[in-house]
């Protein structure tokens, strides 16, 4: 496979694996009824903080702009670090719906990668 083509299923896979954790994760959320996490959003104010940065705007506004940074940014990692959450206190259904979501992801972004490699 060229480099063109392994960007190409790549990119694919990418697409297909942020897909399916979306919907898997927002499929969760239906048919549990629960809430989004305001996990990311912690983690990025706690990182502007820390940074003495401040993220503009009014109470909305500026709440969106810390979950779209959190959302592209934080991971449990960090946020364990932060002191946003302790993993350790995670419940089965907790790690599950973290986990299930970002094991749909890997499955998408491999079945397409393999899909579109010829070899």
């Amino acid at each position: 496979m060229n480099l063109a083509s392994a960007l190409v299923a790549g990119a694919a896979g990418g697409a297909a694996g942020t897909t399916a954790l979306n919907v898997v994760t927002y499929l969760d959320m239906a048919v549990r009824g629960r809430s989004t996490s305001s996990a990311p959003e912690d983690s990025m104010e706690a990182l502007v903080s820390r940074a003495g940065l401040r993220i503009p705007g009014e109470e909305d506004t500026r709440k969106n702009r810390l979950a779209g940074l959190g959302a592209m940014a934080a991971t449990d990692g960090s946020m364990a670090a932060l002191g946003v959450s302790d993993l350790r206190t995670w419940t089965r259904m907790e790690w599950l719906s973290d986990a299930v979501p970002h094991l749909a992801y890997g499955l998408a972004t491999a079945a397409v990668a393999q899909a579109l490699d010829p070899d």
